[in-house]
């Protein structure tokens, strides 16, 4: 008698919680766990993470599972925050330092020193992203001078930098290696060569030994030792950072697939093929290497706050962010909400923007300030959406995923604002299933499901969305601290017609 069918360990590691699912080969969830995780902000614009805390929790999401059902598992998979940086100790695994998550903003200062001599356009032909705090190599070089000034250790091989990935693989497995996809987010990256680049790790200070071997998003990776309940030697086959996962889950490799990821900020992502560069204000990034083929590029836009704004706004009027949601009014009533609370990233990239809550009046309420925030979040994804339209193909339906698309308010927002059909995907951690999906490729024989979608469709008359589209431009330009007497945003690329072609108006005005 043939014995239970394998399962995968996809493990989903989040800046507000670790998640752990077991998937068998057709992709149905047998368990899941999730264990929660905190930040610390000890100065204004610092986001820290405890990482040891975050290896923790990994260990207690999967020391959860019954221990007949993680006999089953077969491989893993993980699924990784981007951008985050860990520095530790290469003999003793235990970190130097805080670690600092993607929002953190203390090297803002630098970022601008840097830009000022010019080699902006020189890193983001190389690494195929602008010079921004929210990229690890600024992070990098931050650690680096606080705790190895003369950088003698990391030269030496006793130390180990690397992304959230990486530190997990090294508790894992023991080896010092980091995926791709994650890698072509540290902006230390040669994207197209997909190798540590040289005139990169000089600029940022960055000494090439304290890095990780960068292995494609399939492996060959260590196997698992030291990490009970799993057995020493189960193999783990598939690491990629959590958007891309994402993507992956969404069968993002099919030409014209643009998804949205919401969490805590938001991730808009598409394949390209042949090549390309970073345009519209979008950055190019590895999507995943697999199965021995060259890397394949997406363009992507990065939103810093949409769950987050959400999360604020509840906070702020103590309550949670489902009550929050089920408050929204119909109408924002004119009031306009720009989250720029670390600045404005895609396609803006605009460091020093500030967030801004502008058309009160003394009767405005709470309805109205959580339509506002919920439009914010709308308004962000369709302004990278555009981006993307603008660098290709038409974009007719965008799909979602993460948790603030489990709210019907917010989805039908999307569509009404962004005049664009919108297909949810239904399953929770999406992440997790895409991780889980590349890791099955290599465990045996299963018809991988996809997973059920709901659609929504605009509803809104399209002079009502110009006007809205209009105000919130106007929004931006005074978050972005542009003078009265600046011309109004060119309006002209905005389309009512989701098919229709649009303009570089947005890309134009980003670094403005």
């Amino acid at each position: 008698m043939a014995g239970p069918d394998p399962l995968i360990l996809a493990v989903d590691q989040g800046t507000s919680a670790t998640k752990a699912l077991l998937v068998d080969v057709s992709g149905t969830v047998v368990a899941s766990a999730s264990v929660p995780l905190g930040a610390s902000h000890p100065r204004p614009g610092w986001v820290e993470q405890d990482a040891s805390e975050v290896w923790h929790s990994v260990r207690s999401a999967v020391g959860s599972f019954s221990a007949d059902d993680v006999r089953r598992v077969a491989a893993v998979g993980l699924s990784t925050q981007r951008e985050s940086l860990v520095l530790w100790d290469r003999a003793t695994g235990q970190p130097l330092g805080p670690l600092l998550g993607w929002q953190d903003r203390r090297t803002a200062a630098r970022c601008a020193e840097l830009r000022a001599t010019g080699v902006g356009p020189l890193v983001e032909e190389i690494s195929g992203l602008p010079l921004d705090p929210m990229f690890s190599a600024l992070k990098a070089q931050w650690l680096l001078d606080e705790y190895d000034p003369d950088r003698r250790r990391s030269t030496a091989g006793e130390l180990c930098l690397g992304t959230i990935d990486s530190w997990l693989l090294f508790h894992l497995t023991g080896a010092h290696v980091t995926e791709i996809s994650n890698a072509s987010r540290t902006q230390l990256l040669d994207v197209r060569r997909g190798v540590w680049d040289t005139r990169l790790l000089e600029l940022f200070g960055v000494p090439a030994e304290v890095l990780g071997d960068v292995t494609p998003s399939d492996g060959p990776f260590s196997p698992v030792r030291g990490f009970a309940p799993l057995p020493d030697g189960v193999p783990v086959r598939a690491v990629l950072g959590d958007s891309h996962a994402a993507l992956y889950a969404h069968a993002g490799w099919e030409p014209g697939v643009v998804k949205a990821t919401y969490g805590t900020g938001s991730s808009v992502m598409a394949v390209v093929s042949g090549p390309t560069a970073a345009t519209h204000g979008l950055c190019l990034t590895v999507a995943w290497q697999v199965g021995g083929a060259a890397p394949t590029l997406a363009l992507e836009g990065n939103i810093r706050s949409s769950g987050r704004t959400l999360t604020w706004l509840a906070e702020l009027f103590e309550v949670d962010t489902t009550a929050l949601l089920e408050s929204a009014g119909p109408s924002s009533e004119g009031v306009s909400l720009v989250p720029a609370f670390g600045g404005l990233g895609a396609p803006w990239w605009d460091a020093d923007a500030v967030a801004t809550v502008s058309g009160l009046t003394l009767g405005t309420s709470r309805p109205a300030l959580a339509r506002a925030a919920i439009e914010s979040v709308a308004f962000q994804v369709e302004d990278v959406v555009a981006a993307v339209e603008a660098a290709g193909s038409p974009v007719e339906t965008l799909l979602t995923d993460g948790g603030l698309s489990r709210s019907a308010t917010v989805m039908q927002a999307q569509a009404d604002l962004s005049g664009r059909a919108v297909r949810r995907a239904d399953g929770a951690d999406l992440s997790a299933l895409g991780v889980a999906r590349l890791a099955a490729n290599g465990v045996g024989p299963g018809r991988w499901k996809q997973g059920a979608t709901t659609d929504y469709t605009p509803g809104m008359a399209p002079e009502e969305r110009r006007t809205a589209r209009e105000g919130w431009y106007g929004a931006v330009a005074r978050a972005r601290l542009t003078p009265a007497a600046s011309p109004a945003p060119d309006m002209s690329s905005v389309s009512d017609d989701p098919n229709a072609p649009t303009t570089d108006s947005l890309a134009s005005r980003r670094l403005s």
